[in-house]
C-alpha cells in the first residue's frame, strides 16, 4: 500500500513538470480615462483573432460587465497563450456600443492601446501573451463623440 501511494505521488509530480503541460495565469485589466461613472464597462477577452473585437461567435471568449464606477477587472485560470481585450463603456446600459453614422458614441478601448483610425484595430495590434503567473493590461478609454 505504501509503495502504491509513493508511486501515485511520483506520478503526480511528473505530470506537473512534463513539457507541454499548460500553465495558467491571472490577468488584471485596468481601465482609465472614463468620461463618466454612468452605466457599465463591458470587457471581452479572446484568444481568437477571427472574433476580435466583438467576441460574438467565440464560445471560449470571456465577457464580463462591471459598474462604470469600478476601474479594474480580474480573470483567473487563463491558459498561457495570446489574447486581446476589447472594452466598451456602455453609458446607457443597453448592452451594446452605440454609434452614429458608424462612429462610436460611447467609449471604447483595447489591450496595448493601439492606434485607431477607421474601424477597430486588428487582433495583432491588441495582442499580448500570457506566459507567467500574472499579467496586467492598462486600457485607456477613447471617446469620439
Amino acid at each position: 500500500m505504501r509503495k502504491l501511494a509513493s508511486t501515485a505521488v511520483a506520478g503526480a509530480v511528473l505530470l506537473t513538470v512534463l513539457p507541454g503541460a499548460v500553465g495558467t495565469s491571472e490577468l488584471a485589466v485596468d481601465v482609465s480615462h472614463m468620461r463618466s461613472a454612468k452605466g457599465m464597462v463591458r470587457v471581452c477577452l479572446t484568444a481568437d483573432p477571427d472574433n476580435f473585437p466583438a467576441c460574438v461567435d467565440d464560445a471560449r471568449a470571456t465577457t464580463r460587465s462591471i459598474p462604470a464606477t469600478m476601474t479594474s477587472i480580474h480573470f483567473d485560470g487563463l491558459p498561457h497563450g495570446n489574447y486581446a481585450v476589447a472594452v466598451i463603456h456602455d453609458e446607457n446600459n443597453n448592452h451594446k456600443l452605440d454609434t452614429f453614422a458608424g462612429i462610436p458614441r460611447e467609449g471604447f478601448g483595447f489591450s496595448r492601446n493601439p492606434s485607431v483610425t477607421f474601424g477597430p484595430p486588428r487582433f495583432a495590434a491588441a495582442r499580448f501573451t500570457l506566459s507567467s503567473d500574472a499579467d496586467r493590461q492598462q486600457v485607456r478609454m477613447r471617446y469620439l463623440l
